[in-house]
Parts: structure tokens; C-alpha cells; sequence
């Protein structure tokens, strides 16, 4: 049985209070959807409709990944204040417009937070 997001936001809420730099996470795509794991717990899930197919694609922009193909998984770590992040963006309605506002800084703030790529960041 696949674990509601209402019980996977307890868990994550948990989680989230200590910070931590570095956070392995994984991030798979199955029939029932989107999943972020840690530590094989769900996180958070985004439901395989429109709205949820969005909020997928913009948690793994996020997470500095792209949604898999269905059927498979990618892994990262990146701090809590970007899994934070991520977790926020899954739970937005985006039938909303008011919650494009809100998306975009999110977005803003999980690239500033992740490191750089180059290995040229601060």
C-alpha cells in the first residue's frame, strides 16, 4: 500500500528539525506517481495527474535532477533547507496562479543553496 503524503509530511516534518548538509535522497517514478525517499521512508509524493506530473518536475529542478522515467530512480544529497524546498514545492496547487510566486523563489533559493557544479562555488 502506498504511503499518503498526509502521513509522509509527518515524517519529513520530523526529519527536517535537525539540519543537516548532506542528505541522501532518492527520488522514484512508479505507476502510483512520484515518490522522495530517505533512508527507504517516503517524504513526500506527487499523484500521476497534471497538476502532480508539474509539481513533480519542478521538486526534482529543485533537488538539481530530472523526474526518471517511470519505472526508475535517481539518487542525490543535498542539505535540508533544499530538501525543505522540494518538499514545499510537491504540496503546492498549481491550478493556483497565486502559487507561481512562491514557486519560482522556492526554486530561486533551492539552486542558490545547492553547491555548485563547476567547483567553482563559494
Amino acid at each position: 500500500m502506498a504511503v499518503s503524503r498526509s502521513k509522509a509530511w509527518s515524517y519529513a516534518e520530523e526529519f527536517l528539525e535537525v539540519p543537516r548538509r548532506s542528505v541522501p535522497v532518492t527520488l522514484r517514478h512508479g505507476k502510483t506517481g512520484v515518490v522522495l525517499m530517505h533512508a527507504g521512508r517516503v517524504l513526500t509524493r506527487c499523484y500521476p495527474s497534471r497538476v502532480g506530473q508539474w509539481t513533480a518536475r519542478f521538486m526534482a529542478q529543485a533537488l538539481g535532477l530530472d523526474v526518471p522515467p517511470q519505472g526508475e530512480s535517481l539518487t542525490t544529497a543535498v542539505s535540508t533547507g533544499v530538501l525543505f524546498r522540494a518538499i514545499s514545492i510537491s504540496s503546492l496547487d498549481l491550478r493556483n496562479t497565486a502559487s507561481y510566486p512562491i514557486l519560482e523563489r522556492m526554486l530561486e533559493e533551492a539552486e542558490f543553496q545547492r553547491p555548485a557544479k563547476n567547483g567553482h562555488g563559494l
